[in-house]
């Protein structure tokens, strides 16, 4: 798994949410039984997690800000830490599938 397959899954889901308001976000994920803004929510956090990781730096909680229409950017912010973070390569392919696994249940 490289860094720009892990970017790439990244500007696909960016692509796929970008353009939600409020009511998509707020709908329930498909198959599931959270909101689409918490499941992205989770993704965001995990995605730190792995950087916290790399970092070897103590994991901290991502916040939730009051705006779902800010979660792509979140994202983005989260995901560019990561690769900033150079984290291994097992690090990049479980993102790469959260995010996937994300986009899909979306």
């Amino acid at each position: 798994m490289s860094a720009a397959e892990l970017d790439r899954a990244v500007e696909l889901l960016v692509r796929q949410v970008g353009h939600w308001q409020q009511p998509r976000w707020a709908a329930t994920a498909e198959g599931g039984n959270v909101p689409r803004a918490d499941l992205v929510h989770r993704l965001i956090q995990e995605l730190a997690n792995l950087a916290a990781d790399a970092e070897g730096e103590p994991r901290r909680t991502v916040p939730r800000l009051d705006n779902d229409l800010v979660l792509p950017d979140q994202l983005r912010v989260v995901a560019a830490d990561l690769l900033a973070a150079d984290p291994p390569a097992e690090a990049l392919a479980r993102a790469a599938a959260e995010v996937t696994a994300t986009r899909s249940a979306l």
